[in-house]
């Protein structure tokens, strides 16, 4: 692309695409569909186009054109075959004439005559003798495989009758037609003879009607409840052939991948808002099929509420959109009336299926905004964090400037401590600081850590007098727990300062999963509820991951060079300098009492080398 600006806004928009099933649409700069695809994983199907790697012409081509993209999740890869199918016969993409035919998916016919016939096809305008042949169309199916498996289960239930005749119950009594090969294979009960009566076909037809619209567990519990019925009654030998009918209807029990059955079009609305503005979805359903799907951000301008911004985005989006449709699927009540429109509030079934479509695009899209604004500005992002954490904590004023301290010693032996310092929400290592422990002898984290807090803060007393608020925190966060939070609340009240102290608690696998703070009245500790999977967990995970990593190698470099050099810094005469030359050139103490005067005398001069000699060879 020429404008680098576009380039990083399509970008933008791919990194916050989710990774699930749906229909993604490219637009130009006229604001037309060039392109429209499916897929399972939306953000790696879509990521693929703009990848260094891609050499095929007609892709880079399509790329460069590419001015917007726009997307629809829905709950199935096979849904997202059926969308594509829908958007690609609507608009006719320029890069999609190549690949796509203009075939339609199968449906299931079920027609109107005095005895129904079941059967697949591609055409919902069948027509005999010149006339529009009168039937129930279900479908369409997006995976024929599936479709031919649910006419095999619907032939072994329930066999009916697969030939053309016009069967009239007066050619039925005057003896008019005879059985064929299907009655005799078992694939049909020849009600064309009388052997089946019409009432007990038409149940059969019901029945089949109920697993072409996805009931098959509806009709599994119809059948189990039979089956107890016969058994109850002793006719055992029924009883088990509705058991075999059972198992087999059990053993298919899975959803068709049809979005929905209603032959008539729907509209279908959801609204979430934020702060500043609302998000409207719009879904035309039309013969069971998504065919326009759409979300509009409305700026709230005053005090709207949810149901007249809703009120709104309806009477717009249908007048945009040229839609007839009589019945509208909605989340909750709103405040108009249309005339000669229904309104659903659906609580199940296949319109709660297509609620929860359009809320799950709704609630997308949304998400989407807040990424795409927080990479378009990382610092709101981190502000966001932060009013997260002020919320949760029920503080004052914003934790702009956050601290947190760490113990590390091994039984006591070269006990050190760490401070980190964090300023909006961003590691700030040039405030870290180091601490050696100076007054207590042995493992005492709790000591350790109230001599550190003490040596920080009053020092920043003592020096900064008249700006102290510039150099004391918003918030301390003690990474021990509640033993530590007491520790340094004491210190906190001796100094006379007043920071809020918060606690990071880890459970038996020493793993952080609770945040402490203070109550009001500043003497109990509760423990504050957080998802470890939200980004405010993740932030202090972060800061307790950073102070361990700094006080366990701080504590790391004293142990290696109390360890290695300890014999050399006790002789007298022999400074750091030689020392670091030493064992830069032999690697260890080991190395240097093996080597001979000679040796050592060529790296630090004879005199020294006769002191260290001496020294390590008494």
């Amino acid at each position: 692309m020429a404008d680098s600006g576009i380039k990083k806004r399509l970008k933008n928009i791919v990194a916050s695409m989710p990774e699930n099933p749906g229909c993604y649409q490219y637009f130009d700069e006229e604001d037309n569909i060039i392109y429209v695809g499916k897929a399972k994983n939306l953000k790696r199907r879509v990521s693929s186009y703009f990848l260094k790697t891609v050499n095929s012409r007609k892709t880079q081509i399509l790329v460069s054109k590419i001015r917007d993209i726009q997307y629809v999740v829905v709950p199935t890869e096979e849904d997202a075959l059926l969308l594509e199918n829908n958007l690609i016969k609507k608009y006719k993409p320029r890069y999609n004439i190549l690949l796509k035919d203009d075939k339609t998916y199968p449906s299931v016919c079920v027609t109107h005559e005095y005895f129904p016939r079941v059967f697949k096809t591609r055409n919902t305008h069948l027509m005999i003798d010149g006339k529009k042949l009168d039937a129930d169309y279900f479908g369409p199916f997006s995976h024929t495989g599936t479709l031919n498996n649910m006419l095999e289960l619907i032939n072994k239930l329930y066999p009916l009758r697969r030939c053309r005749f016009n069967i009239t119950q007066e050619g039925i009594d005057n003896q008019k037609y005879k059985t064929c090969l299907e009655y005799h294979i078992k694939n049909c009960k020849a009600p064309c003879v009388g052997l089946q009566s019409h009432d007990d076909y038409m149940k059969d037809v019901d029945a089949v009607k109920e697993i072409l619209r996805g009931n098959t567990r509806d009709v599994c519990a119809k059948l189990m409840e039979r089956m107890k019925r016969l058994a109850e009654e002793m006719r055992f030998e029924e009883a088990e052939a509705v058991k075999i009918k059972y198992q087999t209807a059990l053993a298919f029990c899975e959803k068709t991948e049809v979005i929905s059955h209603y032959s008539y079009d729907i509209d279908v609305f959801s609204i979430e808002d934020d702060e500043k503005s609302a998000f409207i979805n719009f879904l035309h359903v039309t013969k069971g099929c998504i065919n326009q799907a759409f979300t509009f951000e409305y700026a709230k301008r005053t005090d709207e509420t949810l149901e007249d911004l809703l009120a709104l985005g309806i009477v717009e989006m249908r007048e945009r959109y040229h839609s007839q449709s009589k019945e509208i699927v909605l989340p909750c009540p709103i405040n108009i009336e249309l005339n000669g429109i229904t309104i659903t509030i659906p609580q199940r079934g296949e319109k709660r299926t297509l609620l929860d479509i359009s809320r799950a695009n709704v609630r997308q899209y949304k998400f989407d905004k807040a990424r795409q604004a927080e990479r378009l500005n990382p610092e709101q992002r981190n502000t966001n964090l932060l009013k997260e954490l002020q919320r949760l904590l029920q503080l004052e004023k914003l934790p702009y400037h956050i601290e947190c301290f760490d113990n590390s010693n091994i039984s006591g032996s070269d006990a050190v401590a760490g401070c980190v310092v964090f300023k909006g929400a961003k590691p700030s290592k040039g405030d870290y600081r180091k601490y050696n422990i100076r007054t207590i002898t042995g493992p005492d984290d709790y000591a350790s850590m109230a001599e550190v807090v003490y040596r920080r803060y009053g020092r920043i007393l003592a020096e900064h007098t008249d700006d102290i608020d510039a150099y004391i925190p918003d918030l301390i966060i003690a990474d021990g727990g509640k033993g530590q939070m007491a520790v340094i609340k004491k210190i906190i009240e001796e100094l006379h300062l007043h920071i809020p102290i918060a606690g990071l608690a880890k459970d038996n696998r020493h793993r952080t999963s609770e945040l402490l703070v203070y109550d009001k009245s500043g003497e109990e500790i509760i423990t504050v509820g957080v998802d470890i999977k939200a980004p405010i967990f993740q932030l202090l995970t972060r800061i307790q991951d950073e102070v361990h990593r700094y006080a366990i190698s701080f504590h790391r470099d004293k142990r290696s060079k109390h360890q290695v050099a300890s014999e050399l810094d006790n002789i007298k005469g022999i400074g750091t300098q030689t020392i670091q030359l030493l064992l830069k050139h032999f690697k260890s103490v080991k190395r240097i009492k093996e080597a001979d005067i000679d040796s050592i005398a060529e790296i630090i001069g004879k005199a020294k080398a006769q002191i260290i000699t001496e020294y390590l060879h008494l």
